[in-house]
């Protein structure tokens, strides 16, 4: 029987840059909430050796340079699996080069997967081991409640739900073009405040939604990546102003972009803001409306 897992995505409700270090990384701290769309990955062994991957998105790649691959590879080395091999299909909703973790994401749950479909050979320190090594984010997807994370990212810390959250609508938009990360972090250097931000706005936005004051949260929510992205694509600030103006508490580019996020009171408020964007801004980009 395959195996199939879900693979979410996710939002920075906040990031906040800290300093570039000597190895080329940078220290951050960032709020991450997962977002429950999905894409799918479905695990069968197979009686030939290695890995058989296969995606129903044309423009992924399935050679070595898709995260999946790479982290089936170190999975099957760091389990010295000799065993049979295994067949891997992704079915792809997220959009790509969105800031929204996908890859992540699909990295993160093909370990889970593998290690569910051959019979648990690692524990949960090997595959957090494992997942630092393939990417920041990665970390972050092994589990699934909102999380604080820092380093670069793959030192994250679980935190509880947040209450004033819960059933809040949220719309999610790529304009169909994708924000480099490499180019991202390598553009922070024009902008030092950007580029070393003030420590501690995770803790300001942590408690500001836990005291359910979503105005007052509103105003926490920040991301040091959007100095280079709202300069080079200052159509993003026009979408973000737009979600305000039709009932967002809250409007911000996740991760690395382009995808803009907002936050409204409840899913029908964020439905009703779908219709008047694309009047403005055209049908063209990615839409998904959630409730979380």
């Amino acid at each position: 029987m395959p195996l199939i897992r879900s693979s979410p995505c996710k939002v920075n409700l906040l990031l906040n840059i800290l300093g570039r270090r000597p190895d080329g990384f940078h220290d951050l701290e960032t709020l991450f909430h997962p977002v429950p769309l999905c894409d799918e990955l479905t695990f069968e062994t197979d009686s030939n050796s290695g890995i058989q991957f296969t995606c129903d998105h044309p423009e992924l790649p399935t050679d070595r340079s898709n995260l999946v691959v790479r982290a089936a590879e170190q999975f099957l080395a760091e389990a010295q699996w000799t065993g049979q091999g295994v067949r891997i299909h992704l079915t792809k909703r997220i959009p790509l080069a969105a800031g929204l973790g996908g890859g992540s994401s699909n990295a993160a749950q093909t370990l889970v997967g593998m290690n569910d479909l051959l019979g648990r050979p690692l524990g949960n320190d090997r595959l957090d081991r494992l997942a630092a090594t393939l990417g920041s984010d990665v970390n972050f997807f092994l589990q699934d409640q909102p999380a604080r994370a820092t380093g670069r990212g793959e030192q994250v810390e679980p935190l509880a739900s947040f209450e004033a959250l819960r059933g809040r609508g949220m719309i999610l938009y790529h304009p169909g073009f994708g924000i480099s990360t490499a180019w991202a972090y390598r553009e922070l250097a024009q902008y030092p405040e950007a580029l070393k931000g003030r420590p501690g706005r995770v803790e300001d936005l942590e408690r500001a939604l836990r005291s359910g004051d979503l105005s007052e949260a509103g105003k926490h929510f920040y991301n040091s990546l959007e100095a280079p992205a709202l300069r080079k694509y200052p159509v993003l600030e026009l979408y973000q102003s737009f979600f305000r103006e039709h009932g967002a508490w809250a409007a911000l580019m996740s991760g690395s972009g382009s995808t803009t996020f907002a936050l409204f009171p409840d899913v029908v408020m964020a439905q009703a803001a779908v219709a008047p964007f694309e009047a403005r801004f055209g049908a063209e980009g990615w839409m998904q409306v959630v409730s979380l």
